[in-house]
């Protein structure tokens, strides 16, 4: 990855507003461990709301927030219990929800802003960040722009879920719907070149090609899950790690997690509506979050070991399952227990993918107790009740029977069918794949696809964090701002 020059007059000019707006940007070291934030901050922090657009919320882009005291704990985890997931492997996945917006894509988002900042890339002061998405990302995005108050573009499929575009207007992006639902993100591609050939105003920060994404979830994610992993492992081990790709930022946790736990598996999730990585297929489907139809610039697929598939009608019924009255009675009688049934809003649509994923990754590899399945529920249910609503006058009133249903086919039965254990050939394969979208229609060369092969430069990929960490304590320090609070 080319080192970028800094430019010194844009520099300058982010600096200003930054001291302007009271920013003090996080390192990813604070983000990852929160001790290292400076009392001052915390001390001013406390009483701000999750959600406000308070300079101060970008200290809350962790995996640790701790909503009854306003600072910090542990990391934030719910554990699926084997009465709901039929297998003896533990599951384990980390919580999105905690996160400023919702979602933990808040994170990756910061990942792709923040060097951008502190190298003069990026001109808040001039220009407008655009942010293309199929979700979560653009909310993020918006996020972090309005902290910075500069206008934020979010660019995301019309047929996404109604909350996602409400929200976004009231924090006051340029909103621009593509056509199409998850699978369609060449029309969200389409509308970047257009952006770039028609608006000077603008800098695309642009998820699946932006190395920022991965390298958060590398130096973040990839702790989390390993301090969550020690603390209640007790002799047990790290088996596998499952992550819906999406943009593969956040399956870039893996590639942390192998360099602790080599033998760990790396599992790969999509829909089987649009089997991309197994089938070289297309398709549409509904599980909100994991838009694909090619393989991102940034997913390094060499470290991919399965390919998992996820029937999207088993996300939307178990998603009636977890949230409707009739199915948490159904499981309380399966001996759910009261503190699990009232967690299971804490999955989202793509949350509940990564936990069928999951079973069907346990099945697979003949996991036993002792074995640990991380895994991450990237949102929560607070941005899919219009789709609960959807499937009601759709399909009528759930039922106990309904349920029951749900329960044994959609949870209980998943199987090891549509799913794919990688060989070198098959990784190469994937690899190739990218030629396709991002050397034929993107403008990237040969010459890069074939440096991605190399495991080299994903060590000096993620060795880059340490640089922007050094970057962003020096801009700290000319903008003044931690030193006046």
């Amino acid at each position: 990855m080319p080192q970028t020059a800094i430019k010194k007059s844009v520099l300058e000019k982010t600096i200003k507003r930054c001291r302007e707006q009271n920013i003090v940007i996080p390192t990813l070291a604070q983000h990852v461990d929160p001790t290292k934030v400076p009392e001052k901050i915390k001390k001013r922090l406390k009483p701000v709301g999750l959600w406000d657009v308070d300079p101060l919320n970008l200290f809350r882009i962790t995996w640790k927030n701790d909503t009854k005291t306003g600072l910090y704990g542990g990391v934030n985890y719910l554990e699926i219990p084997r009465e709901i997931t039929g297998i003896k492997a533990r599951v384990i996945g980390l919580l999105g929800k905690w996160f400023p917006t919702g979602a933990h894509k808040v994170g990756a988002a910061f990942g792709c802003l923040a060097p951008r900042l502190v190298t003069g890339e990026f001109d808040p002061t001039t220009q407008k960040a655009v942010w293309p998405s199929t979700g979560n990302y653009c909310r993020g995005g918006a996020f972090n722009s309005a902290l910075l108050k500069c206008t934020a573009v979010a660019i995301l499929p019309e047929g996404m879920s109604k909350e996602r575009f409400e929200w976004l207007k009231s924090i006051g992006a340029e909103v621009i719907a593509t056509p199409g639902t998850e699978s369609n993100v060449k029309e969200i591609y389409d509308k970047c070149w257009e952006i770039k050939k028609t608006r000077k105003d603008c800098l695309i920060f642009n998820q699946f090609e932006e190395f920022g994404n991965c390298s958060w979830h590398y130096s973040v994610t990839g702790p989390s899950i390993e301090e969550v992993f020690r603390s209640v492992s007790k002799g047990g081990r790290l088996a596998a790690y499952v992550s819906a790709t999406g943009s593969a930022g956040t399956i870039g946790a893996g590639d942390y997690l192998k360099t602790r736990f080599p033998n760990a598996k790396v599992a790969a999730v999509e829909a089987l509506q649009c089997p991309t990585l197994l089938l070289n297929g297309f398709g549409a489907h509904r599980i909100e979050g994991i838009g694909d139809k090619h393989v991102p610039w940034i997913h390094n697929v060499r470290n991919t070991d399965i390919v998992a598939d996820i029937d999207d009608e088993d996300c939307m019924r178990v998603m009636r399952l977890f949230n409707e009255p009739a199915g948490l009675k159904y499981l309380k009688a399966r001996k759910v227990s009261e503190e699990t049934l009232k967690s299971l809003s804490l999955l989202g649509i793509s949350g509940i993918c990564n936990m069928l994923a999951s079973i069907k990754t346990a099945k697979q590899q003949d996991l036993g107790e002792e074995d640990f399945i991380f895994t991450i529920f990237t949102d929560s249910m607070d941005l899919y009740q219009s789709r609960i609503k959807e499937l009601r006058e759709e399909r009528g009133a759930y039922t106990e029977n309904q349920a029951a249903a749900d329960y044994e086919n959609s949870l209980l039965g998943q199987t090891t069918d549509w799913m794919k254990e990688l060989t070198l050939l098959d990784r190469k394969a994937l690899h190739n794949l990218k030629y396709f979208t991002w050397v034929e229609q993107q403008e990237r060369t040969v010459e890069d696809l074939d440096r991605l092969w190399e495991p080299e430069f994903w060590t000096e990929t993620f060795a880059q964090a340490a640089k922007w960490d050094r970057l962003i304590e020096d801009f700290n320090e000319k903008t003044g701002v931690l030193k006046s609070l």
